[in-house]
């Protein structure tokens, strides 16, 4: 079964992705939809889980400085990208850059869902199946995310294409992975906390403003919202 299931996160990651690409031409919409995504996923997603699973060894102020220490870690990433290009580079290089940085982290996350579905399965069949519910939900808007943080940092469409492979196999081997180690609830749940403020970054300070740019608010931001209440119904029906 749990191979089934790595094919099912695969085959969800690259539909979301698959999807983005046909609707290039609609990015800044499909871009504001991704912002709220990927908000909702941290705000409804990861903070729970985190502080669920870290809750019992660790202070909720300690997980959400852990969440803080990840959006200052982002920033600062983000900062020294800029700080060692020169101006006339920022266009290439730089977006360049931050297309990989944001890819990455999306490609890291989704590495860190299947170890979850894997360390589920290690407690119990039921528990496994809930969180691979919950993890299957938001695979398809974590295609879409994927190739969005390469598309609207000047990244061609074979390259978006690379990080999407790369996205969709990182669940797959996250649940491989588990087969060969495990890890403490408190330290996965330490581990989402830092994802929670990676994902906050990239939602309000990137992708969020680049939807906006030289494109009606309204719009952006109705896809914006639903890209939030996408995220929450799922987790809420998942739960």
């Amino acid at each position: 079964m749990i191979f089934l299931i790595a094919a099912a996160a695969c085959a969800a990651t690259l539909l979301g992705g698959l999807f983005a690409l046909r609707l290039k031409d609609r990015l800044h919409l499909i871009l504001g939809f991704s912002a709220g995504a990927v908000i909702g996923v941290a705000f409804f997603d990861l903070m729970p889980e985190a502080l669920e699973l870290a809750g019992g060894m660790y202070e909720p102020g300690f997980i959400s400085t852990v969440m803080a220490a990840g959006f200052v870690a982002y920033l600062i990433l983000d900062r020294l990208i800029v700080l060692h290009h020169h101006h006339e580079d920022l266009h290439t290089d730089y977006r360049s850059h931050r297309a990989s940085l944001g890819a990455g982290s999306l490609s890291l996350h989704s590495f860190l869902d299947g170890v979850g579905i894997g360390l589920a399965f290690q407690v119990s069949p039921a528990v496994g199946l809930v969180v691979t519910a919950a993890v299957l939900a938001h695979d398809f808007s974590d295609g879409i995310n994927t190739v969005n943080m390469v598309l609207k940092n000047g990244g061609e469409r074979l390259r978006a294409i690379r990080w999407l492979f790369i996205d969709s196999l990182a669940p797959v081997a996250g649940i491989l992975s588990t087969l060969l180690f495990s890890v403490t609830s408190a330290q996965l749940g330490i581990l989402l906390a830092l994802f929670a403020g990676f994902f906050l970054y990239i939602g309000a300070s990137d992708l969020l403003p680049e939807s906006h740019h030289s494109h009606p608010v309204r719009w952006t931001t109705v896809t914006t919202l639903a890209g939030i209440l996408f995220i929450y119904v799922v987790v809420r029906l998942a739960a």
